[in-house]
């Protein structure tokens, strides 16, 4: 198993109310697959993608990846878990303005401090279609592109799992299923896939749909 999450709760606390956002939310993902969560807004999607990717912590339950028990770890290893483990893709890109395409797929390279890079972050940008791109700036750039720049960069340290967030919220239609095609074609070639989304059209690319709403798992459907 890649990925076990086991009866996670998350509460935030408004003053003196405690708000309940996950209820004792269990799934597991393997090697390979391709998993779509999707609710509606306020479902604990979010919130549940945060944990996923080590960006928040639960507040009570149990979280392995690759094995490792993700709670018992540092700050500095949740960093390195980030870094190495999981790449991200984001509704809106989150590129550098001022540095090239080829510079911004480069970043999580340069925070592992790998010194010698080129031949990575090229094979990176050629995989996901932008060879004929790699020295403009994202102002050059569409939507889409764009998105695949952010893509290449979340894939250029070969993580465990690529978490997309919304991956087309900023994109038009046809941008979009570009876009959705390129996952397609990189879980075919092996990328294990968790998306978060509202949209079901988005979510039936998934093999796997996991329905989420008011912080509870509702069905999960191949």
């Amino acid at each position: 198993m890649l990925l076990n999450l086991s009866h996670i709760y998350k509460d935030y606390q408004q003053e003196k109310l405690v708000v309940p956002v996950l209820k004792d939310v269990s799934l597991s993902v393997e090697e390979g697959e391709y998993v779509a969560i999707m609710g509606p807004s306020g479902s604990g999607k979010t919130t549940l993608m945060n944990i996923i990717g080590c960006l928040d912590l639960p507040t009570s339950g149990s979280y392995e990846l690759s094995g490792q028990d993700v709670l018992a770890c540092k700050d500095r290893e949740l960093a390195d878990v980030r870094l190495n483990s999981i790449g991200f893709v984001f509704q809106s890109f989150h590129l550098l303005p001022r540095e090239s395409a080829l510079e911004n797929v480069a970043l999580p390279l340069i925070y592992a401090g790998v010194k010698k890079a080129d031949r990575e972050k090229r094979a990176a940008a050629e995989r996901v279609g932008l060879a004929d791109r790699v020295d403009f700036k994202p102002t050059q750039l569409s939507g889409g592109q764009k998105q695949r720049v952010a893509i290449a960069r979340a894939m250029v340290n070969n993580p465990k799992i690529l978490l997309a967030d919304e991956p087309t919220g900023a994109l038009d239609s046809k941008s979009g299923k570009q876009i959705m095609e390129l996952f397609d074609r990189l879980n075919e070639e092996g990328v294990t896939i968790v998306m978060i989304t509202h949209d079901a059209k988005i979510a039936s690319y998934a093999k796997r749909v996991i329905r989420i709403i008011d912080g509870e798992i509702e069905e999960a459907a191949e």
